[in-house]
């Protein structure tokens, strides 16, 4: 019997734009309450959350950039941030950043079923040129892409387990960690690292707990289409994807977010991962 998402509580990381804002959206539709995890956009999470909650009749918060390392980050190094983060974060320590998403969506919406682990991090950078970012950019690829995850993962584990149905734990990861593809080589090696991390946590960690990782390919969101240190996808790219790609075609970014609902509803899914690619890493 399929899981039903009616009357859940989903915390989306990263949920006020974009995938993010969309698989919130598709969770509420789906009649579960959301907590909606920003960086520095408050408006738009605020936006996202009560237009969800007038058409759908859930319940929704907005927590603010709640973040899970030990980085400062200027406001020209968060516009590179894919999906979350804090600009101005000099929190000492990323296991209580987490801890603090997990525990205010219990206290605010009753309870926590289901996490969406969509934190990302990188640079556009030339692919082979090993000089281009530095270590404090490796460590942030590593921080943001793996860690976030296994420290989320951590403090939801007494709840998930104590719940009469488990939880489920989903992780944007990306077709840049099953190929050596994608806007910088951290950010390739650290989205690899999710996906072990993801099978090892549902190897491990018991029964209760479904574990599993989406991975979108080039996902045309406001992130990827806006211009920041020249144009992040161009229409070159684009095109290249669609040459390399079985279907000949870009994903939309729908086509992803719905796999997350697809995922959360399976009680007999674990350990997989997913790419929603059009055949480009096959």
């Amino acid at each position: 019997m399929p899981y039903s998402l009616r009357d859940r509580n989903v915390l989306i990381i990263g949920g006020s734009r974009g995938l993010g804002a969309l698989v919130a959206e598709k969770f509420a539709a789906e009649g579960s309450n959301v907590a909606i995890n920003y960086m520095s956009s408050r408006d738009d999470a605020e936006k996202v959350a009560s237009g969800i909650a007038s058409q759908y009749g859930v319940k929704t918060i907005v927590i603010q950039g709640v973040w899970l390392l030990s980085f400062r980050f200027n406001e020209e190094e968060s516009k590179s941030l894919t999906y979350v983060s804090h600009p101005d974060c000099r929190m000492p320590e990323s296991k209580g950043d987490c801890a603090n998403a997990v525990n205010t969506t219990i206290e605010q919406l009753g309870g926590l079923d289901i996490i969406i682990s969509n934190a990302g991090w990188t640079k556009i950078t030339e692919f082979a040129d090993l000089d281009a970012m530095d270590d404090a950019d490796w460590d942030k690829c590593w921080s943001v892409n793996v860690k976030s995850s296994l420290h989320l993962f951590k403090a939801a584990l007494p709840t998930f387990n104590a719940n009469p149905e488990g939880g489920a734990f989903i992780i944007t990861s990306s077709t840049a960690g099953v190929t050596p593809s994608g806007s910088s080589l951290p950010y390739s090696v650290t989205k690899a690292a999710a996906i072990h991390l993801m099978k090892c946590l549902a190897k491990t960690q018991g029964t209760k707990v479904r574990v599993n990782a989406v991975l979108p390919g080039l996902l045309l969101t406001e992130w990827g289409l806006i211009r920041w240190q020249g144009q992040r996808f161009s229409p070159e790219k684009i095109e290249d994807y669609k040459s390399k790609a079985a279907l000949k075609r870009v994903p939309e970014v729908e086509d992803n977010a719905d796999m997350y609902i697809n995922i959360a509803k399976n009680p007999s899914i674990t350990g997989q991962t997913v790419q929603i690619d059009a055949g480009f890493a096959i």
